[in-house]
């Protein structure tokens, strides 16, 4: 990379430029060898920045092999559909044991007879935590109307809850509260307790959440939450698959999961740090009673008795059985190892950045790492272009300014932290060196976070999800 960065105007359609684009389909197949010649040079292009480690999150996992073995399982599986279990029993045997492994290991073991028993922690496979997140408020909000006629629900969450909870309130008309967290990034217990109200359905917790990467107090949360007798929702959809293991390598990590009694459901990622293919989740509840809640039946349709568990109706079993091949083939002994050096690279580069005057450390995150500047004349969102001009994706966070990088295997790779932080370092010193140049995200980040008309704000973000399907 240059020395001395110009940030690039950002732009999503570099490939309708460079390829031919179809507006219709072409009167005649396109030749399959030239199909797949186009779709590798592309991703060649893009595995470029994310295989290094230059993205934060993304992508999880750390190795290619782990890739391959992922596409075989999916291919040896590519026509299987979880709706009709008739004819693919396997995806039933998948589906239900990626469940009763992810409940083990979230402290469901000793709830009723254990995960996958009629008294046991159980759950279902989404597509994602968006969906997982998603079922969950659902199932809340229907549970409470049935049990209690609570009609006007209701939802509170810490300000640093991941966005798919207010999806949720607007997709099912559930109000959503945010409280403000507290000096120390996370969820203000007393706040959180003044919130609830009669129509209090769920309050919320993060383990940890997606800004600063700080695991909120979940254990006096939902301590509210079973004192009051209505539902707790830990978001585990980071955490899920590296607290548990971060706890057994001796790390401080707060009890979040259902050990604790006010825990009545989970959301947890398989494909984030679980190294399962992208689009499968797990949502975890208490009970089966509440579970009940999320599904969806119909008996007198023509076409049949239809009953699905979640959202969608076929799904790709594919993602299941890959999901479960990625557990089985980690194993206990894989996620330890893989949390260790995460873990381990997660150190090095706190402790280099807390080595930088000019920035802040959000707390003492375990992988998740924010920051800002302590200087008002740096400003964090230009140091972010100059990181994109060095190849890096971090991700710029709001209110208040500063960015992020969620440490995953990618950066555990020989030389990527210390990579990391010679670029931020050389980031902060181009931004002081060159005060006056213009370009790059920094004015739209800084407008975003300071106009106080955020309808404004909305419309720019349509717009842009306008542009992802504009041809020209």
């Amino acid at each position: 990379m240059t020395d001395h960065p110009v940030p690039p105007e950002p732009t999503i359609k570099q490939f309708r430029e460079r390829y031919e684009t179809y507006a219709q389909l072409p009167p005649t197949g396109v030749p399959r060898e030239e199909v797949l010649r186009v779709m590798r040079e592309m991703a060649a292009e893009e595995q470029a920045r994310w295989a290094e480690g230059y993205a934060s999150g993304c992508v999880y996992n750390r190795d290619q092999d782990h890739i391959d073995f992922l596409i075989e399982a999916y291919a040896i599986n590519s026509q299987s559909n979880p709706l009709h279990t008739d004819v693919w029993p396997s995806a039933v045997k998948y589906e239900s044991e990626i469940v009763a492994m992810t409940a083990s290991m979230l402290g469901g073991g000793h709830i009723g007879g254990g995960p996958g028993s009629p008294d046991g922690v159980c759950g279902t496979v989404s597509s994602g935590g968006s969906e997982s997140i998603q079922l969950a408020m659902k199932t809340y909000r229907d549970y409470f109307r049935a049990t209690k006629g609570i009609t006007k629900p209701q939802m509170v969450v810490p300000e640093t809850a991941h966005a798919a909870f207010d999806k949720s309130a607007q997709y099912f008309g559930i109000e959503i509260v945010h409280v403000p967290v507290g000096p120390d990034w996370r969820a203000d217990v007393d706040a959180m307790a003044d919130a609830v109200t009669d129509d209090t359905v769920v309050i919320v917790g993060s383990a940890p959440p997606f800004p600063h990467g700080i695991v909120d107090p979940i254990e006096e949360l939902s301590e509210i939450a079973r004192e009051r007798g209505i539902g707790f929702h830990t978001d585990a959809c980071l955490g899920g698959f590296v607290l548990p293991w971060a706890e057994k390598l001796g790390y401080d990590v707060p009890p979040f999961d259902f050990r604790l009694p006010g825990v009545t459901s989970i959301s947890a990622d398989t494909h984030k740090f679980g190294y399962a293919a992208k689009g499968t989740s797990v949502v975890l509840y208490r009970s089966q009673e509440l579970r009940h809640y999320q599904y969806f039946t119909m008996t007198d349709w023509p076409g049949g008795l239809y009953c699905s568990p979640s959202f969608a109706g076929s799904r790709p079993g594919g993602l299941s059985a890959a999901c479960w091949a990625a557990m089985v083939s980690i194993g206990e002994e894989g996620y330890l190892e893989a949390t260790r050096r995460i873990l381990e690279t997660a150190s090095t580069i706190k402790a280099g950045i807390e080595e930088m005057p000019e920035l802040r450390l959000y707390g003492d995150p375990l992988f998740v790492i924010a920051f800002d500047s302590t200087d008002p004349a740096l400003d964090i969102y230009r140091v972010n272009d100059a990181m994109t001009a060095r190849g890096w994706a971090l991700n710029p966070l709001h209110r208040p300014a500063a960015l992020h990088l969620c440490v995953t295997q990618r950066h555990t790779q020989p030389g990527v932290a210390e990579r990391f932080l010679g670029d931020l370092r050389a980031a902060i010193d181009w931004v002081r060196e060159n005060p006056s140049s213009e370009g790059g995200m920094a004015p739209i980040y800084g407008m975003a976070n300071t106009v106080p008309e955020r309808g404004l704000v909305a419309e720019a973000m349509l717009d842009f999800m306008d542009g992802w399907y504009r041809l020209r």
